[in-house]
């Protein structure tokens, strides 16, 4: 679930923190710009593990800052494909159930992946799995909060980078204009496992397993 990633960046360290130790300046600089953010086709960055190796720094004219090339390993939430995880129940809607990690909440099991027979209850808003038995069958609800097993079976990552408007978009007026709904930059598919109950960096150089 959880990977060790070998990256490189040039980091920034502005004047007023050349009091402090230079590692512990780079460190919070590298966990403010990446915590909690995606990396493209890396994961979503936890937090920095350790500081592999500092080349020199330099101070650059008009600007006091330092800059320094900086080799680091990072905590980064990529769990592999195949790999059983579990969750609690978000929500559902007609797309399927959504899953949160707490931490991560991109996670969505779409409905030919629920256990099946399953519908989509619209006056409750959530699906039901039709449990059969020799009594016959039995509504199982997936309500919000409860916990569940899943499998990862796909992932997606997006490009969320802003761009500039196309010359056929420029030419349309603000009342036309289509408000694009925002997509997350980085999404978990799952398919249920067993039951129902139960930003821009330089160089990324390896990556590691961490559990």
């Amino acid at each position: 679930m959880f990977v060790l990633v070998e990256m490189m960046d040039t980091v920034r360290i502005p004047p007023w923190q050349f009091e402090m130790k230079l590692n512990d300046s780079i460190a919070e600089e590298l966990n403010k710009k990446l915590a909690n953010k995606v990396v493209y086709n890396v994961g979503l960055c936890i937090c920095l593990y350790d500081i592999t190796k500092l080349e020199d720094s330099y101070i650059f004219p008009g600007d006091g800052a330092s800059h320094t090339k900086v080799h680091f390993r990072y905590v980064v939430f990529h769990p592999f494909l195949d790999e059983i995880l579990i969750g609690e129940i978000k929500g559902c809607s007609q797309d399927g159930v959504h899953v949160s990690l707490g931490f991560f909440d991109d996670i969505v099991i779409p409905p030919e992946s629920l256990q099946q027979p399953a519908k989509f209850d619209e006056a409750e808003q959530v699906w039901v799995w039709e449990y059969e038995t020799e009594e016959g069958a039995h509504d199982l609800y997936m309500d919000t909060g409860e916990e569940i097993r899943f499998r990862i079976v796909d992932e997606n990552f997006v490009d969320t980078s802003p761009t500039g408007p196309s010359s056929t978009e420029a030419s349309t007026s603000g009342a036309t204009e289509e408000i694009q709904k925002k997509e997350a930059p980085y999404t978990l598919v799952v398919t249920m496992y067993n039951s129902y109950s139960t930003i821009g960096v330089h160089g990324i150089l390896k990556r590691h397993c961490l559990f």
